[in-house]
């Protein structure tokens, strides 16, 4: 039997089609399948590889932490150096208030221990939430996912929780003294690369303020330089209450984490202990990976050199089929008139040698969101194969 049939038998599907390709290597920008055909990474394994695949110091981080220990105790107990290390990095290069980390397994994960501190530190129970946004799979976290096709079933979920379009002003003047926390992506990723105006969300933060409610971030995909800042929410001049971070925070190792103030954090502690625990949330050698491939980032030129990348993109993409393009940094979403011509372009890119996908709640929409390490010379090579594969796609030159 072969790879695929044993992968279709024995790894649980999540889809009727999956993708399907036996990968055997990962370097840079590229993939490599079992018959040494190469692809580009054209999003980043879902902006998890935003410093590429394989980095060296990353490999070189998790084979001495290897050697050193792995897994010794529920997280928590123990001082693991590699947690505080990378715990310290991160708040150094984060606002004065979050400074204090909760590492998890994943961006799911954290999404379930910020809803749980909200509720801990307001003694509340509503949940403001957004329309086409996306915090995770589980059930906390579905219960405030934007999209009652995703949810519809596996009710009943969480109670309390309100959904409103984002950006709108319905969202702010919902905000109220019952409210524990509003929860949103600082953009949002599967509505198809969506950024709110200033205005609004400053609005959002001050109408949290005025009511003491918490704000959540989720910058589990737009985090780590993805929009051309280290933290997306920089480009607003606003500071969450907590912040969610996943994805790229494991420099290709699973991690996640929830960041707030010592201060709110510490009511985790009692009434009841442990009042959020995970056994491998924080694993050594996914924080030395993380810790490593940040400063991997922070001593490199990447996040300087998104805006012109950008550019590039938008300068060179362009096509009669193309109805719309939305970006924000290296990330697009390139729409088309139908999920069935985006999927017939998708199938035109893997046969050229990129790995490209859509969106949860934009199907028509095309992703884009390479390494931030890719070069010029390589993104002008894959604007030239997205538009072959358009026109092959459509018919349309």
């Amino acid at each position: 039997m072969n790879q695929r049939q044993l992968f279709l038998n024995h790894v649980a599907q999540t889809s009727p089609s999956p993708i399907g390709i036996e990968m055997v290597k990962a370097e840079g920008i590229y993939l490599q399948d079992a018959d040494g055909k190469q692809y580009i990474d054209l999003i980043s394994g879902f902006s998890v590889a935003n410093i590429g695949h394989s980095n060296p110091k990353v490999i070189e981080a998790v084979q001495q932490q290897a050697e050193q220990y792995m897994h010794l105790i529920v997280y928590g107990e123990f001082i693991q150096q590699p947690q505080v290390a990378y715990a310290k990095l991160l708040a150094d290069n984060l606002p004065a208030s979050l400074n204090c980390v909760y590492f998890t397994n994943s961006g799911a994960e954290a999404t379930e221990g910020a809803m749980k501190l909200a509720k801990r530190v307001t003694g509340r129970s509503k949940i403001i939430s957004f329309n086409k946004s996306y915090h995770g799979s589980t059930q906390g976290a579905l219960s405030v996912m934007g999209d009652e096709y995703w949810r519809n079933a596996y009710r009943p979920l969480l109670p309390d929780v309100y959904h409103f379009d984002y950006g709108s002003e319905e969202a702010v003047n919902a905000i109220d003294s019952r409210t524990a926390c509003v929860i949103m992506e600082t953009v949002q990723a599967e509505a198809g690369i969506l950024a709110p105006s200033k205005e609004w969300l400053q609005a959002i933060r001050n109408k949290c303020n005025q009511h003491c409610v918490l704000l959540i971030l989720d910058e589990i995909q737009c985090g780590f330089g993805r929009t051309g800042t280290l933290w997306a929410f920089e480009q607003f001049a606003i500071v969450p209450d907590i912040l969610l971070l996943g994805k790229a925070l494991g420099g290709g190792m699973p991690l996640g984490a929830f960041i707030a103030d010592k201060r709110l954090m510490s009511t985790l502690t009692h009434d009841p202990v442990l009042g959020h625990i995970t056994t491998f949330g924080g694993h050594p050698v996914s924080c030395a990976a993380g810790k490593a491939a940040l400063e991997v980032l922070l001593e490199n030129n990447f996040i300087n050199e998104v805006k012109a990348k950008e550019q590039i993109l938008v300068k060179h993409i362009q096509h009669p089929s193309i109805i719309s393009i939305k970006n924000c940094g290296l990330w697009m979403a390139v729409q088309f008139d139908s999920f069935e011509t985006n999927h017939a372009v998708i199938q035109k890119c893997i046969e050229k040698g990129m790995i490209t996908d859509w969106f949860l709640f934009a199907a028509d929409c095309l992703r884009i969101a390479p390494p931030l390490t890719i070069t010029e010379t390589e993104l002008v090579k894959v604007c030239h194969l997205l538009l072959e594969s358009i026109a092959e796609a459509t018919g349309v030159q």
